[in-house]
């Protein structure tokens, strides 16, 4: 019986797929303790209270989205570089870099450094593309 490894690629997928999970913890930091009716987290609706908050938590939540917006492709352009035997370390490369780039792009996000943050999403794309791209023969 053979086993499948798990790539630091595929490693990766999965830590992008945590990263909203972050991003609204950010959002949500310190408030757990405050009551509802004095402005704290609101469990019951937490949409509608995340859509209430303003600065860092607000930007918090705007960065827990936009990570939802990348993971479909990053998703699919591991899988895609994987089906076509793209070069593993080339591809754990890419992969840890887009990583390394979105946890920026959210720290930039929570901290109001619009034009880094834009210019981070821009090289995650690149690489994501590159991503892509590996195993093209």
């Amino acid at each position: 019986m053979t086993f499948a490894r798990f790539t630091i690629a595929y490693w990766c997928v999965l830590v992008a797929a945590l990263l909203p999970i972050v991003c609204a913890g950010i959002a949500k930091y310190g408030t757990m303790s405050t009551p509802r009716r004095e402005g704290g987290y609101d469990n019951h609706n937490p949409r509608a209270w995340l859509a209430r908050q303003t600065d860092w938590r607000a930007r918090a939540n705007a960065a827990q989205a936009n990570t939802f917006e990348a993971l479909p492709f990053f998703f699919a352009a591991v899988i895609i570089a994987h089906q076509l035997q793209a070069g593993q370390t080339w591809l754990d490369i890419l992969a840890l870099l887009f990583v390394v780039l979105r946890m920026a792009y959210i720290m930039m996000y929570v901290a109001d450094l619009a034009t880094v943050r834009s210019a981070i999403w821009a090289l995650a794309l690149f690489v994501n593309i590159g991503i892509l791209f590996a195993g093209y023969r």
